[in-house]
């Protein structure tokens, strides 16, 4: 790989919980059926717009949505998943570029990478607010390779998220698709999407790429 790319929530930082639990405020504030951990892992998406609807959110509400969510989150002092730092530690010192392309917002993922010491690590950063395109669109993919100088060689590069959306955008872009296992999926459906593969973290799959290497 000459660049690898990771999503944030659930892949890197461990807020997949902090999420779920502020969309379950966001449907109990619009009245809507309770949202069970099943009828979430059907919809779950990073594109919050494409997985309200799915919801059942009706579309005048679907914008005041995000306030209700940024009012009931709590993942902001989250701590990163086991192994991640140090997963991401290596790639850079086998001089592998990182890049974050992830739908959070910038004034939420930002703080966070800071505290967490991840900005030191990865030469771009794509948030969901940064442009109208959302995943599984292929854009914010294309303006993370593009940061890290690679956007001629997608096929050269690997993007890890924990979504089936994710898998989506990174083979839409053309680069190699890792799935990486959540509460809310089952390995195999990762295949659905047409992932190359996936892994049970990234410290995993980090692990693998560079015994790899080494061979």
């Amino acid at each position: 790989m000459k660049a690898v790319l990771f999503d944030w929530d659930g892949t890197l930082i461990d807020t997949t919980e902090h999420v779920y639990a502020a969309n379950v405020e966001v449907m109990k504030a619009f009245g809507l059926p309770p949202l069970t951990r099943e009828r979430y892992g059907a919809a779950v998406s990073p594109n919050w717009r494409r997985m309200y609807a799915a919801l059942g959110v009706p579309e005048h509400l679907v914008e005041g949505a995000a306030t209700i969510w940024h009012g009931a989150y709590r993942g902001h002092e989250a701590e990163l998943l086991p192994g991640a730092y140090q997963a991401l530690e290596q790639l850079v010192a086998a001089g592998i570029p990182l890049g974050i392309v992830t739908a959070g917002d910038r004034k939420v993922v930002a703080a966070q990478l800071q505290r967490t010491g991840v900005a030191d690590l990865v030469g771009a950063a794509v948030y969901g607010d940064d442009a109208v395109e959302q995943k599984p669109d292929p854009a914010p993919l294309r303006r993370g390779l593009t940061a890290l100088g690679h956007a001629a060689t997608p096929a050269e590069a690997a993007y890890l998220g924990d979504t089936l959306d994710d898998v989506r955008m990174a083979r839409a872009a053309g680069v190699r698709a890792v799935g990486i296992h959540s509460p809310f999926f089952h390995p195999d459906t990762f295949y659905e999407a047409d992932a190359h593969e996936h892994a049970p973290s990234v410290a995993a799959w980090v692990a693998t790429l560079l015994a790899g290497a080494k061979r």
